[in-house]
Parts: structure tokens; C-alpha cells; sequence
């Protein structure tokens, strides 16, 4: 599995080290940065990971900022996102199994790297139920007109 990795500069050391942990059980990644703890803006980074999600470059994606939201506010302006904010393994799993979540955002400054790989790991492997949820799936894009 291919898998996008997206931080701003509050997540950059949280990404960094889930990098190293997911690379260790074998999947690749696509880091779309940032690479410091500089101060930088997360729309840089996020808009060119939904992009990837989005055409198929990779799986799937993870992003961490420090609350989580405005990442995964940003995400959400794609219409082929739909990015689930998560800060416990049971929250990740029902974005997967109800709303086939296919980016995971994490608040980088309120969880320990033992919470984001017990997160990450769950919604890895959780499948999508399907059946009524994609019934309420189909409804999400923004029809104009």
C-alpha cells in the first residue's frame, strides 16, 4: 500500500516518526512534506496530498497538524476527500467503517506516538461497511446546479 504523509510544521516531528514506524511494517510512503519544524502554512502541504488521494498517485493519505482542524477542513474542499479527524483508535475505525475515510488527520499536539501508531494501525485495518453508508457517501459531493 501506497500511502501520502502530509504534516505542517507543528506535526513535522510526529510525521517523521510514524514515517520510520510504517516503513518498518512495509508500506511505502509519499512524504508531501513539510521537512522542519520551520513555521509554514499546512494549505501547502494538504492541497497537493488530496491531489494525490484525489488522482490515484497513492491510497491513501495521513496528515497531522497541531489541532487537526484546519488540515482536515482544508482536505475536506477537495470533493473526492473525505478526510476523518481522529484522536482515538475507535473514532478512526468508525471514519473507515461508516464513511470510508480516505485520509486520516491526526492533532499532532494532543497525542502521544503511542495513541497516533494504535490510531494509525486501526484505521489501516479497518474495511469500509459499505451497504447504508454509501448510500449517505454518494450524497457528499456539491452538486452546482
Amino acid at each position: 500500500m501506497k500511502i501520502g504523509i502530509a504534516s505542517d510544521h507543528a506535526g513535522f516531528e510526529m510525521k517523521a516518526r510514524l514515517i520510520a514506524y510504517l516503513q518498518e511494517k512495509g508500506f511505502e510512503l509519499v512524504n508531501f512534506g513539510t521537512d522542519s519544524a520551520e513555521s509554514m502554512d499546512y494549505p501547502d502541504v494538504a492541497h497537493p496530498l488530496a491531489l494525490a488521494v484525489e488522482n490515484g498517485d497513492v491510497d491513501c493519505g495521513i496528515a497531522f497538524c497541531g489541532t487537526g482542524e484546519g488540515m482536515a477542513m482544508t482536505l475536506n474542499k477537495h470533493q473526492g476527500i473525505r478526510a476523518g479527524l481522529a484522536w482515538d483508535p475507535a473514532i478512526a475505525e468508525l471514519t473507515r467503517r461508516h464513511n470510508d475515510a480516505n485520509i486520516l488527520v491526526m492533532p499532532a499536539r494532543f497525542l502521544s506516538f503511542e495513541k497516533v501508531t494504535a490510531i494509525t494501525d486501526t484505521w489501516l485495518s479497518t474495511p469500509f461497511e459499505g451497504g447504508r453508508h454509501q448510500r449517505r457517501i454518494d450524497k457528499m459531493p456539491v452538486s452546482r446546479g
